[in-house]
């Protein structure tokens, strides 16, 4: 997992509980290189999970709550930094629909090693769209969170249910319906 997403967790921690406490956590999080990470260098999901766990137990907040908080996080961190993505996207939809075909694609340019999840993509209605995130790394709350930061994004007020896909292994259903 690429460390820009380390770094980007440990910011939002930082705005979030402070510096001081952002130390304290991490040492008692058990990480392998003691929560130092670079935006360009590669680690372990597991010590993402880590750190969550020990925000959670830190904070009471549940781990898939802070999942989603950090999901609403890096969906304005990529509205910041790569404003080119959202560009020629009329819609929250279309944005969606993008991430594997366009932006993972441009993802593996700049890093051929990354190992992205897959994200497969259809339109049962107008107002409807059911996305399949397939992935072994345990972050579809994180997920839950970039959906919803880019329905707001967008201004598009929906609702978004969660299920785990019946038949296929690490894959989860998004289910998102537009309500106006």
């Amino acid at each position: 997992m690429k460390g820009v997403i380390f770094v980007e967790l440990i910011k939002m921690a930082e705005a979030t509980f402070g510096e001081k406490t952002v130390d304290s956590v991490l040492e008692t999080a058990d990480l392998a290189n003691g929560g130092a990470y670079t935006r360009v260098g590669n680690y372990p999901c597991a010590e993402l999970v880590k750190i969550v766990m020990a925000f959670s137990a830190h904070s009471g907040i549940s781990a898939d709550a802070l999942q989603t908080k950090f999901g609403h996080w890096m969906m304005q961190v990529f509205v910041t930094h790569y404003p080119e993505f959202f560009v020629d996207k009329p819609d929250a939809f279309a944005l969606l629909e993008s991430v594997d075909q366009e932006i993972h694609v441009e993802v593996r340019k700049l890093y051929p090693d990354a190992e992205l999840p897959r994200f497969d993509t259809r339109r049962p209605a107008s107002n409807h769209l059911e996305m399949l995130y397939s992935s072994p790394r345990p972050l579809d709350p994180f997920c839950h969170g970039m959906i919803e930061a880019c329905l707001e994004h967008f201004g598009a007020p929906g609702q978004i249910t969660r299920t785990a896909h019946p038949r296929l292994e690490n894959t989860t259903t998004f289910d998102i319906t537009l309500t106006r």
